[in-house]
């Protein structure tokens, strides 16, 4: 006869694999190949030269006045748009706070940013062609009805200045997303406080409506940067002329018939984004850590 088994022999026979851990299987996977994967391949496509052998020319070449350059062009075209997108886009959910969380236009605008923070590409460029192109609609408008030309002094719509309106179309929407949700975890019972005990609307946020906000804030000026930062495909499909930022160049890089056996050297700028990143997404880390304390 078999005796029966009790609620400890079940538990034991189970597998030592919780759930949990089972469910972090997709994320690990997705980590594996979309960055752990590309970080090994630019690390190591960036040491070797073309017939294979180690070489420190490419990491060399990132010292170069053009590469300079243009890591230089990436990085205030980023922060300037970062910026610009954090300053409006938190004015935006300041304005946002006073309406019903299940209202129309929370709801409305919680679309539209979720919609216009991932329009890019192709479609954004074409649309800002259309709109304030040489023969863009608003250019032809301003033209004849104003006699104003905004390419009097060349067209910058298609050089690198050509790309702040484009990002900020992006980078605005995001830092709604990402802002917003700080901005609500301000307890009422804060402002309730200060009121009671005689403190100003100016006071409140001084000691402690900024000091509470401003980890999140510039967390989400990091991401905003770090968004920026590495987008590729409005540029590409704006910018025809010239590799003005890196990744644009590191596609120079991987396709021109005119620099030819440099191939190896996009690894090596892919390396310096990813070493930029890597600070930047620290630094998002540690200031989220921060924030996370007052919105427990």
């Amino acid at each position: 006869m078999v005796p029966p088994r009790g609620p400890g022999a079940s538990r034991r026979g189970r597998s030592p694999i919780s759930g949990s851990v089972l469910g972090l299987v997709p994320f690990a996977a997705y980590i594996l190949l979309f960055l752990a994967l590309p970080t090994l391949l630019a690390l190591g496509t960036g040491l070797v030269d073309g017939d294979g052998a180690f070489t420190w020319t490419n990491i060399a070449a990132l010292g170069d006045p053009v590469v300079l350059n243009t890591f230089g062009n990436s990085l205030w075209l980023s922060a300037l748009t970062a910026v610009v997108g954090a300053i409006v886009g938190a004015v935006f959910c300041y304005a946002l706070i006073g309406a019903k969380p299940t209202g129309v236009l929370r709801a409305v605008v919680d679309a539209a940013s979720g919609v216009l923070a991932q329009f890019g590409g192709v479609m954004l460029a074409f649309a800002f062609v259309a709109t304030i192109g040489i023969q863009g609609m608003v250019t032809l408008w301003l033209r004849d009805t104003f006699g104003t030309d905004i390419f009097a002094d060349g067209v910058w719509l298609y050089d690198t200045p050509g790309l702040i309106l484009p990002y900020l179309y992006f980078q605005v929407p995001l830092m709604i997303i990402t802002f917003l949700p700080a901005l609500e975890g301000l307890k009422p019972q804060w402002a309730e406080a200060n009121a009671m005990l005689g403190g100003s609307r100016f006071g409140y946020w001084r000691r402690i409506g900024a000091p509470v906000l401003l980890p999140s804030f510039f967390g989400c000026l990091l991401l905003l940067f770090a968004n920026a930062f590495s987008s590729f495909a409005t540029a590409a499909a704006l910018t025809s002329q010239g590799s003005q930022i890196v990744p644009l160049q590191i596609r120079a890089a991987l396709t021109s018939e005119t620099v030819l056996g440099r191939e190896n050297l996009a690894g090596a700028l892919a390396l310096g984004m990813i070493v930029v990143m890597v600070v930047v997404m620290a630094l998002y880390s540690l200031l989220m850590r921060r924030a996370a304390r007052w919105q427990r």
